[in-house]
């Protein structure tokens, strides 16, 4: 990705070509497979690329928090589901219940308690809150077995819920190898049938069936699941590079620096720390990033405001004041740094656009 000359450095640069394109991949692949789609907007927190998935065709919008759902709902969506069983206190109550007013809304939920508890809180609503069961495909973060989905739905009916399907997120997808992406897909299909079927016979129904992630996008098929929920993809980064998840042409997203220093011929130090590209790491990725102009080179240490870059025998460093661009091991967590992304196309910077549920973590 060519990085603009007029932005200051360190930025977060779009390229909108590349963006466009992988809205527009991801939506045909779900068509040609008969799935709705309903991209995970925690990524990109942007309204903009929002809208460019809606137009692509996007059933409607995932967020993780009440508070970007308040932010894609102003900015007009009005299909939202919060894939997260949230613990709902006195405010994220008052909260939801406006919400529902406005849009059609969907909340996960993964306990009797946890049902019982959102239902206390937004009874009342203008319309009917909906819920989801999530489920335990094998990731084995949060969601219940397939056999435990009918206590949970039984317990959000009781509680005034409107039980409108189960859920997944099949993490343990993030396996450095096709096969493990296969596996999770599968296990999500098994998974997700179950409890779904189990539902059904209870008395549950119509359902929608959610599940998909990024690196398992390769290993979508038709079948049992009818609704898909990717959210890394628009951008891509290293991590899913590492993966092969995408190539190299599919990323959209990098952080545009600038060399600082230059303190031997095998290291090179960038503006760009910790507070631009985030400190997650990943198993698959060697070091704080992946730099497309330096093929072998590591991003070896990152402080707030510095990068550390070694190179590989026989490399040159770049000369103090030039350019690099920088793709993030998890550009979930860049984009929730920065308060705008600078979109580009050909290398010039055409918008400017804001990031507006940055920080909306309640």
């Amino acid at each position: 990705m060519q990085m603009p000359e007029t932005v200051a450095t360190p930025s977060v640069v779009v390229d909108v070509d590349v963006l466009e394109r992988n809205v527009e991949r991801a939506a045909r692949a779900a068509r040609d497979g008969g799935f709705a789609l309903r991209p995970h907007a925690k990524t990109h927190k942007c309204p903009r690329i929002a809208a460019l998935q809606l137009r692509a065709g996007a059933r409607g919008l995932t967020v993780a928090t009440v508070g970007e759902a308040e932010v894609f709902a102003a900015a007009g969506v009005d299909d939202l589901f919060v894939a997260y069983p949230l613990w709902v206190d006195g405010d994220k109550g008052r909260r939801l219940r406006r919400l529902a007013g406005s849009v059609a809304l969907r909340v996960g939920v993964d306990s009797a308690e946890g049902a019982a508890q959102l239902g206390a809180a937004v009874r009342g609503s203008a319309r009917p809150v909906g819920v989801s069961v999530e489920i335990d495909s094998g990731h084995h973060r949060t969601g219940v077995r397939p056999d435990g989905a009918v206590a949970v739905a039984r317990a959000a009916a009781e509680a005034g819920l409107a039980v409108e399907g189960v859920f997944t997120f099949p993490g343990h997808g993030y396996g450095h190898d096709p096969q493990a992406r296969e596996r999770a897909a599968r296990d999500e299909e098994r998974a997700l049938g179950e409890a779904a079927g189990a539902l059904r016979a209870a008395g549950f129904g119509p359902l929608v069936v959610s599940g998909g992630s990024t690196p398992t996008a390769g290993a979508w098929r038709p079948g049992t699941v009818d609704e898909l929920r990717p959210g890394v993809y628009v951008f891509n980064d290293a991590a899913q590079l590492a993966l092969g998840s995408c190539r190299p042409e599919d990323v959209a997203l990098a952080v545009a620096a600038t060399v600082v220093s230059v303190p031997g011929p095998d290291r090179f130090v960038l503006d760009a720390g910790s507070k631009v590209l985030g400190a997650d790491t990943s198993p698959w990725v060697d070091g704080h990033g992946y730099l497309p102009g330096f093929p072998g080179a590591v991003v070896s240490a990152l402080s707030e405001h510095h990068a550390t870059v070694r190179l590989p025998a026989g490399a040159r460093a770049p000369r103090p004041g030039s350019r690099v661009a920088v793709v993030p091991v998890h550009v979930c967590s860049t984009v929730n740094l920065v308060d705008e992304l600078v979109a580009v196309r050909g290398g010039e910077v055409v918008d400017r656009w804001p990031v507006a549920a940055r920080g909306a973590n309640t």
